[in-house]
């Protein structure tokens, strides 16, 4: 659930302009370049694997292609799994002329969802694609049916509109389809948010603190971080505010014992032993040595020494077990569909199916039936997830607590309030990119 550092990524948040002056010297799209537009889109359109890891691999066999057009291609694709809807809808007024249908998409995202004009792919097009692409750019701008202008699965809008409703579910998807903001957490063992602040602006980086987060800082633009000072010595990492809040509602103490479940790259691992100024323990459970193994590098550079990552093979491991009844407080970062995150992930929406979900629903009451387990009497239990389906979220844990009377729901408003928080959803903590500007975040927190 938290976000990382990716190298196809890093264009997210340039302007359709400034891209378009980038691809060439004439600022016109090169025949070449509109060649590795389409093949990328092609890349990306496999849904065989994550969008990232397939641009990433994209650009690793093509290592002659220039930063500039890197951008063109990662935009471009990123546009098209962000707005496949309408696109297939446009194409369904206006069949495609050619054979090839990922050119088609690149033609039509590029004049309808990145700024250029029809003028501009001119001289790379055949007469009849200039007439098809004209076509293109001037259809459909009255109202849209609901899945297309949500750009959503029907199963996805199914789920949906019952909770919403049809304009805020509209404006929910709206915020999804756009890009998300670089935000960043300061890392309290070694700085404070307002140093970090006086230092990023010092170096020309645009920065304010973010609305809720006490520790979090977000950008105005996506500058490269790799080789930041801040980010190579620990004092700041990449961390969306919604994730960061999660970490707030586990509100661990110095010197307390805290298990991580399902910890992925460790970065709420690395905000909580921050959040107890490396003192106690912090577990950072999960069952892929290799998500485990992308902590490392960040524990080294955060300087803390209370996170203990640890491979287990579930929530029945003998090492878990181990631990029953002795842990002051639990995360349970659930694995989930991640719908909550497709200003980042826009592949996911096509890339789930409902079978899919099921199959989460399942593991993750299972996950936090036996992560439960661990609370000590008194203990603070939290379940997480990054969707915005209901059967993911309340139904899990309202199974949760049917199934556990020894466990008392908190209010997760009145947490936050706790420490200063001002934002308010309710017991349930549920948070939506289109009111709070964050990822679709979804927290509900008990007491044993």
């Amino acid at each position: 659930m938290s976000v990382k550092l990716r190298a196809p990524r890093e264009h997210a948040g340039r302007t359709a302009d400034r891209l378009a002056r980038d691809a060439g010297e004439a600022g016109r799209l090169r025949p070449a370049l509109l060649d590795e537009v389409v093949a990328g889109i092609g890349a990306v359109l496999d849904f065989r694997r994550p969008a990232d890891r397939a641009l990433a691999d994209f650009f690793r066999a093509r290592p002659h292609m220039g930063h500039a057009d890197r951008g063109v291609v990662a935009e471009t694709a990123y546009a098209v799994l962000r707005r496949k809807r309408l696109l297939d809808h446009l194409f369904g007024e206006h069949p495609y002329p050619g054979g090839v249908l990922t050119r088609a998409y690149a033609l039509a995202a590029l004049v309808r969802l990145r700024g250029y004009s029809v003028r501009d792919l001119a001289s790379l097009l055949s007469p009849v694609e200039n007439e098809w692409l004209a076509a293109i750019k001037a259809a459909g701008r009255g109202s849209l049916p609901l899945a297309v202008d949500c750009d959503l699965p029907e199963w996805i809008v199914e789920r949906l509109l019952p909770i919403y409703g049809d304009p805020e579910l509209r404006e929910l998807a709206h915020a999804l389809a756009q890009g998300a903001p670089l935000d960043l957490r300061v890392n309290i063992f070694k700085s404070d948010r307002d140093s970090a602040l006086s230092a990023l602006v010092s170096q020309g980086v645009a920065a304010e603190p973010t609305p809720y987060s006490p520790h979090g800082v977000r950008l105005a633009g996506k500058p490269a971080l790799a080789r930041n000072p801040l980010f190579l010595d620990g004092t700041i990492e990449v961390q969306d505010e919604g994730s960061q809040l999660i970490c707030a509602l586990v509100a661990p103490r110095r010197g307390e014992m805290v298990v991580d479940f399902c910890a992925g790259a460790g970065g709420k691992a690395l905000a909580l032993g921050a959040l107890m100024r490396s003192t106690g323990r912090v577990y950072a459970f999960d069952v892929s040595e290799k998500r485990l193994a992308k902590l490392k590098p960040r524990l080294a550079r955060s300087g803390l020494s209370n996170i203990h990552p640890q491979r287990i093979e579930g929530e029945r491991d003998p090492r878990v077990k181990r631990l029953a009844g002795k842990i002051d407080r639990v995360l349970v970062d659930a694995p989930c569909s991640g719908l909550g995150t497709l200003r980042r992930n826009p592949d996911l929406k096509w890339r789930q199916s409902p079978a899919d979900v099921a199959r989460l629903v399942e593991q993750q009451g299972a996950i936090l039936d036996g992560a439960s387990a661990l609370v000590k009497p008194g203990g603070r239990l939290v379940y997480a997830t990054c969707s915005i389906l209901r059967e993911e979220n309340e139904a899990v844990v309202e199974g949760f607590a049917r199934a556990h009377p020894e466990f008392s729901a908190l209010s997760c408003a009145e947490l936050l309030a706790a420490q200063r928080i001002p934002l308010d959803t309710g017991a349930l903590l549920r948070l939506w990119p289109h009111r709070h500007g964050t990822d679709g975040f979804f927290a509900a927190a008990f007491s044993r």
